[in-house]
């Protein structure tokens, strides 16, 4: 039984907690976060035990942690958790730089412990599904994709825009679904009511003319998150939320079974297998470098009116 603690108790994390206090191969064994009250109802809430400081809960030498606190504090804990010799999931963006993500990366290396980033979309059942039929031909050679991930705004996220937050949810999809990185970038953005950019419109250029476009904001009143996928046999419509997939080809549209599941039960339990049986997480710190890159480059890109090339 892996011995897991979770670092940051807010919306995600308890998320987090959640999930791992499910599992039977688990055991929690404590939550940290400075946020005293919180985190002791969390703690009774989950009988387990908690910590105003990671750096105590990281003394009890847990096997693995989950890294859930905000964008800015990700190079501290992370590399304090990773030269404690514990496993490290690392919710996405990996960090705040690349010069971080670099730091995160090597210490990870250098320790030889799992470091797998959290960008959960990987491990939604509709991705890995339409994963499958893009690797089968399904659709023919894909040529581009479009995405739309809108919402209302959260006030829990001060540290970054929209394009750090939500959009590298598919910068990291569409690289994932390339099976390639993105070697350009050209973004329009701006702010309504956040102190980053808020909306945004994100143009990716692929090898050999291949494309995509993302879109998002926090000012839509209702949450949509959808990818269109076009191929030279066929066109995929998959919804994130309801996990449905939808392919039409000159035969007509087949609606594709998808067996549902929540995500971060998915992206947990790969976590977990990863450090019990010794394997790779499918989401690696390169993987989280390379989508922090794209964003990073979006918003220079925006900022300076200019495509820019990675």
């Amino acid at each position: 039984m892996l011995r897991i603690g979770v670092i940051g108790a807010g919306s995600m994390g308890q998320n987090h907690i959640r999930v791992y206090s499910n599992m039977k191969d688990v055991e929690l064994i404590g939550i940290a976060d400075p946020a005293a009250d919180r985190v002791k109802a969390l703690a009774s809430q989950y009988k387990t035990n908690y910590f105003l400081d990671h750096k105590a809960l990281l003394k009890e030498e847990p096997d693995a942690v989950s890294i859930v606190v905000p964008t800015g504090m990700h190079k501290p804990v992370a590399l304090d958790a990773i030269n404690s010799g514990v496993n490290v999931l690392l919710e996405k963006p990996i960090s705040d730089t690349l010069e971080h993500a670099d730091e995160i990366i090597t210490a990870a290396e250098k320790k030889k412990v799992k470091l797998q980033i959290g960008h959960i979309e990987r491990f939604n059942p509709v991705v890995l599904k339409l994963k499958e039929e893009i690797d089968s031909g399904a659709l023919g050679k894909v040529v581009s994709m479009s995405t739309i991930r809108v919402g209302p705004y959260n006030p829990r996220i001060r540290d970054v825009g929209i394009i750090t937050d939500l959009g590298v949810h598919d910068i990291d999809i569409m690289s994932y679904l390339y099976n390639e990185t993105i070697k350009s970038v050209h973004a329009y953005a701006g702010s309504v009511i956040h102190n980053f950019e808020d909306y945004a419109t994100v143009l990716a250029g692929f090898n050999n003319g291949h494309s995509g476009v993302i879109e998002t904001n926090w000012l839509t009143p209702h949450r949509t998150r959808k990818l269109t996928v076009t191929g030279t046999e066929a066109i995929a419509y998959a919804d994130y939320i309801e996990q449905t997939l939808r392919i039409c080809d000159k035969r007509g549209e087949a609606l594709i079974r998808i067996d549902k599941k929540e995500p971060l039960m998915n992206e947990l339990s790969h976590f977990v297998s990863c450090v019990s049986g010794n394997k790779s997480p499918m989401v690696s710190g390169l993987d989280g470098r390379n989508a922090l890159e794209v964003a990073l480059a979006a918003i220079k890109s925006y900022k300076e009116n200019k495509t820019i090339i990675l």
